[in-house]
This record gives C-alpha cells, sequence and structure tokens, in this order.
C-alpha cells in the first residue's frame, strides 16, 4: 500500500515537472520571437518641440524621427534623456546606442562622434520681446544680455555680440525665452525652430529680429567605432525621406518640412 502511494506521488511530480517545463519552455520561444533589439536613443528632453516631457512620458520631433528610424530598421525604440553638458560622454560610455537630440554638426564634435546625414536643418535666430524696439539685428547686441543653453553653440555666438559677463546660461531654451518679457534678458539666441512654434502659439510674448546667425545641419552621432549603426541610420532616414514618413512628422510639428532640401 505505502510503496503504491509513493509510486503515485512520483508520478504526479513528474507530471507537474513536465507541465512546468514545457510551458516555461512554449514562453521563452515565444517571447524570443517577439522581442526586437533595442535601439536606445538620448536627448536632453528639455528642447520642446523636438524633445520634452508630458505627463512623464518623452514627446516631440526627435522622438518620433527615432521610432520611424527604428521601425525601419527592425528594432524597439528606446528614447532615453541625458543631461546636455555630458551627452557625448554618456554616448562614449555606452549607456545609449546614438544621440538624436538636435545635435548641430561640428568639426570638434566630428573629433568624438560619427554623424549620420542630415535630418533637418536649422540656424541660430535672435528672439526679443515682443514689445522691444531698440534690437533690429547683431549689429544691436552690443552690451546688452543675452540668454542662451549650456553647452550649446549659441553660447559662442553670444559672446561674439556682447560682454562675456552679459552672457546668462540656462538649462533650457523655453526658460530662457519665459525671461524676456519679464526684461530679465534683452535677448535670447537660439534655434529658430523652438522660437517660431511659440511665436505661433502666443504662449510667450517674444519675436525674431535680424538675419539667421547661422544655418546649421543636424544630425544623429554614433560612436565612431559603430560604422554599421551609422549604414543602418542612413539608409533608414532616406527611407522614410522618401515613402513621406519624414514629413508628415514634421507637417505635425511644424507645418512644413525641415529638412531643408
Amino acid at each position: 500500500m505505502k510503496k503504491n502511494v509513493w509510486v503515485g506521488l512520483l508520478v504526479s511530480l513528474s507530471l507537474v515537472s513536465f507541465i512546468l517545463t514545457a510551458c516555461g519552455s512554449s514562453e521563452k520561444s515565444a517571447g524570443t520571437s517577439a522581442d526586437k533589439k533595442e535601439f536606445q536613443y538620448a536627448m536632453s528632453g528639455l528642447y520642446k518641440p523636438f524633445n520634452f516631457k508630458e505627463n512623464g512620458k518623452l514627446e516631440g520631433f526627435d522622438v518620433e524621427i527615432g521610432k520611424a528610424l527604428a521601425e525601419k530598421m527592425g528594432m524597439k525604440a528606446v528614447p532615453v534623456t541625458n543631461p546636455w553638458e555630458t551627452i557625448i560622454q554618456g554616448l562614449q560610455a555606452k549607456k545609449y546606442d546614438a544621440i538624436i537630440g538636435s545635435m548641430t554638426v561640428t568639426d570638434e564634435r566630428k573629433k568624438s562622434v560619427n554623424f549620420t546625414n542630415t535630418y533637418y536643418q536649422s540656424g541660430a535666430q535672435i528672439f526679443v520681446a515682443e514689445n522691444k524696439q531698440d534690437i533690429k539685428s547683431a549689429a544691436d547686441l552690443k552690451g546688452k544680455t543675452i540668454g542662451v543653453v549650456k553647452a550649446s553653440n549659441y553660447k559662442e555666438l553670444a559672446l561674439q555680440n556682447t560682454d562675456k559677463d552679459k552672457v546668462v546660461e540656462y538649462d533650457s531654451d523655453i526658460t530662457a525665452l519665459m525671461d524676456l518679457p519679464t526684461g530679465r534678458l534683452d535677448a535670447v539666441i537660439t534655434d529658430q525652430m523652438v522660437g517660431f512654434p511659440i511665436i505661433k502659439e502666443g504662449a510667450i510674448k517674444i519675436k525674431d529680429v535680424g538675419e539667421p546667425l547661422s544655418q546649421d545641419d543636424q544630425a544623429i552621432a554614433v560612436r565612431k567605432e559603430d560604422k554599421e549603426l551609422l549604414d543602418k541610420l542612413n539608409k533608414a532616414l532616406e527611407e522614410i525621406i522618401k515613402d513621406g514618413t519624414y514629413e508628415k512628422i514634421s507637417n505635425k510639428w511644424f507645418n512644413r518640412n525641415i529638412l531643408g532640401e
């Protein structure tokens, strides 16, 4: 009797073990086939309308371009944020795969990273309070207080047009632009694509003055050694431009194609 009980118990345990193992193998197999390799791309998250957080979620032009590129590459898009002043260091430390964060191509940056083909063009623009009349061009900036984003090319442009102690650095372009109507700043130098949507919305009473101070190519940065990823991104970028995906995303955020071609 005892022997029969033990035999029955062993059979039952073996059956349970087999079922659990089979289920586990099935789930693992299903998960492996469904999972895609992640494409992690970084941005500051403070550069509306290109990349910003809304209700804790990353939104914006850069975010959507990254998702479209990831889809073309057969990868899962994972946008992340990193402070702008250390964003290249984070890339080199392999915290993420690329930077899709409205990064201007410069000779200095080319020493540290490789860039894809241009994914949009813009330029540095002077913005002032809507009612300000004494600044109409770069020639009127001497001695004026100018706001710029930390570790950006705009700081260099500001230093070319006013005194060093008159350049005020900010974590965000939006914060700087908000200080124009208050009189804390005389001018802000930032990207056209940041200021123009704000003017259109009327959220901050500002205006653009003068000609653009520069014409900039914005591209995606990858590590020097990641040549395969660079090629894949360029191919994916070409595809989303050709099939209209790029223009659709651009029109959503700017009511025009900002590729510059």
